[in-house]
């Protein structure tokens, strides 16, 4: 990793309360190299830049930290090459992680990360979250269900509702919001309570983005 990539992984991390020691650094590196050899055969992201890969991916990610608890059980829904849910985990080993993706692919880069990175505690299932397997699996199991990928949020409640346990909290990530949209989003959704919306910007870039907590009803 570039010595500027470094400094701002290290800096933008301490804004989100993420202290980044040695070790995990070298596990970030590793993560950003194998992301990026394996982008050149397959499409796991359309963003190749390091530094944007460390600023859009790592950082985005670890903008969940403040509102996660430890030794919680959390779902990644749709997570692609491994974000939000693999960052988490490599910053909070008491975490325990579930990744599901559709994309036979982009689960087998998680497994391969996974495995690479040593890290316990983590599982990616390729699968959809609608699929009867799965849901009779990880049904009311999880604390909190999370996801960036899933760009319709009346569609990721939907989806989140039956893996939460009673009082479970979605977490939506989302870019600005303008005006009361978070209250139209949340607007019909009988089932969820918006507890808050938490705008903020991406450390060290002007990028402005939104997490948005629903408390299961």
């Amino acid at each position: 990793m570039e010595t500027e990539s470094r400094r701002i992984l290290v800096e933008g991390a301490k804004t989100f309360g993420v202290s980044l020691d040695e070790q995990t650094l070298a596990a970030f590196d590793l993560f950003l190299r194998e992301l990026l050899r394996w982008n050149q055969k397959i499409n796991l992201t359309a963003i190749r830049n390091e530094r944007e890969i460390v600023t859009k991916h790592f950082l985005d990610s670890l903008s969940l930290c403040p509102h996660l608890p430890p030794s919680i059980s959390v779902l990644d829904l749709g997570s692609g090459a491994g974000f939000p849910g693999i960052p988490l985990k490599m910053v909070n080993a008491t975490l325990e992680v579930i990744l599901v993706d559709s994309v036979r692919k982009k689960v087998d880069f998680q497994r391969h990360v996974i495995r690479t990175l040593g890290l316990k505690g983590i599982e990616a299932i390729q699968g959809r979250a609608d699929e009867g397997g799965i849901l009779q699996r990880f049904g009311n199991r999880f604390d909190f269900v999370i996801s960036r990928a899933l760009s319709d949020l009346s569609t990721f409640l939907r989806l989140s509702y039956p893996f939460l346990k009673g009082r479970g909290t979605v977490l939506a990530m989302k870019g600005e919001l303008k005006g009361d949209a978070a209250e139209d989003f949340a607007e019909g959704k009988v089932r969820f309570r918006l507890k808050a919306t938490v705008p903020f910007i991406l450390p060290l870039t002007s990028l402005k983005r939104t997490v948005l907590l629903f408390e299961k009803q």
